[in-house]
This record gives structure tokens, sequence and C-alpha cells, in this order.
């Protein structure tokens, strides 16, 4: 089974089933689909997205502009697939933060590849990137995890080892809101059942240490109704 999650945006739903049906078997079991653009913002905004095929021609937004604000929150590989053909449309896809464009008509084994491709091309990226130096910088304050180090305006602070685990936690996936039942779970790793002060309590605790005021949080936010996300700014 493959562990990445991909996002399909399109408003052509035997399109989006034809393409889930092909990495399902494929061995992608972590398939959402989206037909349109708010649909697929609530996808990027809580849940882990590794990869987007995006369409350009959505019923309520432009697939560019959408794109912008996906980039916004995260920096997974984007794949539009589109009929939009002409080399401007080519040109601006690439501009604004698309990895790659294809054209429709489309062989579904060829977008298979190119997935498969941008995947491989996003892990070794990412390898390459803890084997150096497994640390997380976000402005005020760095982290660095071989050391069980927190750094803050260039200053270390003490950090226990579940706050630490927490914050690894949310460096780990920056921009994406998670609720404090997933926080708990995890990394607590158990049942989240009554457990949500807990979380509650080691967030306001990290507040404290990497934000300039805590009362007025700019990094470790929250999403109202949803959850917590660690800002990269």
């Amino acid at each position: 089974m493959n562990g990445d999650h991909i996002l399909l945006v399109d408003d052509e739903r035997g399109l989006l089933k034809m393409v889930n049906s092909l990495l399902q078997k494929e061995g992608f079991t972590n398939v959402y689909t989206a037909t349109t653009g708010t649909e697929a913002l609530r996808w990027v905004k809580t849940e882990r997205i590794d990869l987007i095929v995006l369409d350009i021609m959505l019923p309520d937004m432009n697939g560019f502009d959408l794109c912008r604000q996906i980039r916004q929150e995260t920096k997974a590989p984007i794949i539009f697939l589109t009929a939009r053909t002409s080399d401007l449309d080519k040109i601006t896809g690439l501009t604004i933060g698309g990895d790659d464009y294809m054209s429709k008509p489309f062989n579904p084994l060829e977008l298979l590849a190119r997935i498969k491709a941008q995947l491989r091309r996003t892990t070794y990226f990412q390898l390459e990137k803890t084997e150096k130096n497994n640390a997380y910088h976000f402005g005020r304050f760095s982290l660095y995890v071989n050391e069980g180090t927190l750094l803050v305006k260039g200053r270390q602070v003490k950090c226990p080892l579940k706050e630490f685990e927490l914050l690894k936690f949310f460096c780990e996936n920056p921009n994406h809101v998670f609720s404090t039942q997933t926080l708990y779970e995890k990394v607590w790793g158990e049942d989240s059942c009554g457990d949500e002060r807990t979380v509650m309590v080691h967030i306001s605790r990290l507040r404290e240490k990497i934000e300039e005021d805590p009362q007025d949080p700019q990094l470790l936010v929250n999403v109202r109704g949803l959850g917590y996300k660690l800002v990269s700014m």
C-alpha cells in the first residue's frame, strides 16, 4: 500500500472516477476528490496532501487562482490536467506554482507515470534535507531534532519531551490543520478520548516559548472549528 495522499480536482466526475480507480489499482489508497475549488481548499487545509492533480476550468473559480491559494497552504507538487492547451496557459501554470502540465485528452498511464515521478522527486529531496541537518527553521525559532534543541531568537530554550515532540510534529507538517484529537493520537500515540485539554495545555506552553505575543499567536495558530496549525512564514 502507498501512504501518499493525492488530491484530484476536476468537475468531470467520470474523469475523477477513472483516475481514482487507476490510482487505487496502483496501491494509492489515500485519494481525495473535489469538483470545486472551494472543496479542494477544504481538503488542502484539513488533510496532509502530497500531490495535487488540478484542472483549470472549475465551476466556482479559475484553476490558476486556486493554485495560488493552494501554494499558501502547501508545497505539494501540482500537476495541471486541462483542456486549455495554449503556450500562454502552460507558461502561466508553471510560473504560478505548478510542477507539471498535461493537456486533455490524455493517456491515463502517462498521468500515472508523471504522478509517480513527482512523488519520487519529493521523497528524494525530503530525505536529502533530513539527512543533512534534521532541522526546522520558522522565523523566530529553530528546532534541531538530532540534538533535541529548541532555539528561540538564537537562544536555547528548555522544552520538555512531549512539548518537543508536539512541536516536531507541527514542524514536519507546516500549514496543515490538525484537530486536538488527531494531535493527541499522533504525538501521544493513544486514543484521544477525554484528552483535548492535554493538547491545549501543551500548545499554550509552546506559544509561551516561540511566540512574540502568546496572546496573539502568529506561528502556532488556531483555525476556528478545525484545530491548530504551524504557519510557515
